[in-house]
């Protein structure tokens, strides 16, 4: 399952420096606009604590954890949706992706230039909304013309419905509204909407870029964001990206977390966003542990036993029989496959079993 998370943001907001920290990919981090001319794709590992627990109870073979892929797309300009910058190509790359991690520049450096002169995160947001909203208003008046007609005068229930649908979006978009608050009811219109793909319906997280010292409890320019966005129902993330960056240039394990405690920190800012970036795009984890490997799989939330099985192979879910599950928690408990079957923990499911998250599954199947 090839997910993505774009990061996007005005020039020099921190961009490229995050994008370092999440991935071995080095991309530039130089303090001028259009650094990153081709969007640096890196392939993050998402943390997960449960997979080296079992593994110290299973012994496998390997540890496979499951992944997000990010991309760090240029900095967007004002205009850009008319092509300003280098705009049109990134608008393009943004469309490709799942969701989108905004970052927002929340930092006082006069070393680092900001390409509208001042610091004012809730500006650069709305520079980005709106360029964003343009573009999908382009879009939509382009689909209207193709479709207006034949909703109007035939008797094509799908053109009817997707001009209704272009309409509530076009209604949306001229009050300055993104395309994600526009809510459809029936199947039909939430899959004529989704099949437009949107820059402004995929789902999306705040990332206030913020200096060490503000790296815990945030600062003036976080409360300004907080305030912005309260009604978006979008997740805000506090990350000082060069300080995480630092943390990332240590080579043990152990100096990183002393790195953090002397910052104040539980768990590192990219560990933080790697985990809500796969929450924002509303996936969960089942495992599978064995001897020849302990493996994390990524599903959506809310999918029955056959379509997970189905993220494994496609035969397993053509062929589904049943599934065996074991919770993670009586996994640990018990110490092994044997012992959960011992004391009557392991549950055999149906096609009708709603997969929770850090269920240990193994399918029965025949093809």
């Amino acid at each position: 399952m090839a997910l993505q998370c774009g990061i996007v943001g005005l020039p020099n907001v921190g961009k490229s420096t995050l994008f370092n920290c999440l991935s071995n990919a080095k991309a530039q981090a130089a303090n001028f606009p259009f650094c990153t001319i081709e969007p640096n794709v890196g392939v993050i590992t998402v943390p997960d604590e449960r997979l080296n627990k079992l593994a110290e109870l299973v012994h496998p073979g390997r540890i496979v954890p499951t992944t997000v892929e990010i991309v760090d797309i240029a900095g967007l300009v004002k205009g850009a949706s008319k092509g300003e910058g280098l705009g049109n190509k990134f608008l393009a790359n943004i469309r490709e992706t799942d969701a989108i991690i905004h970052v927002l520049r929340c930092f006082d450096d006069d070393n680092v230039t900001h390409v509208d002169g001042t610091v004012d995160p809730v500006r650069d947001k709305e520079i980005i909304d709106t360029e964003l909203q343009l573009k999908d208003l382009e879009t939509i008046e382009s689909r209207i013309q193709k479709v207006q007609k034949q909703a109007q005068t035939g008797g094509d229930k799908l053109a009817k419905q997707t001009y209704e649908v272009l309409v509530r979006y076009k209604e949306a978009l001229e009050q300055g509204k993104s395309a994600r608050t526009v809510q459809f009811e029936t199947k039909d219109e939430q899959k004529i909407a989704h099949e437009l793909f949107l820059l402004t319906s995929k789902p999306v997280m705040y990332v206030c870029n913020v200096d060490e010292a503000s790296a815990v409890t945030g600062n003036q320019y976080v409360e300004q964001v907080r305030e912005a966005v309260k009604d978006e129902n979008a997740e805000i993330l506090i990350v000082a990206a060069k300080t995480e960056a630092d943390i990332a240039e240590l080579e043990t394990y152990e100096d990183r977390q002393m790195f953090l405690q002397e910052v104040g920190l539980e768990e590192s800012g990219v560990n933080r966003l790697i985990k809500s970036a796969y929450k924002l795009l509303n996936l969960e984890t089942f495992l599978t542990a064995g001897e020849m490997e302990v493996r994390a799989w990524t599903y959506h939330k809310g999918w029955k036993a056959p379509q997970c099985a189905g993220v494994i192979h496609t035969d397993f879910e053509k062929g589904f029989i049943r599934a065996e599950v074991i919770k993670y928690e009586d996994y640990i408990k018990y110490g092994s496959e044997a012992a959960v079957r011992e004391a009557g923990k392991l549950n055999v499911e149906g096609k009708d079993y709603v997969v929770q998250d850090g269920d240990i599954m193994h399918f029965r199947f025949n093809v």
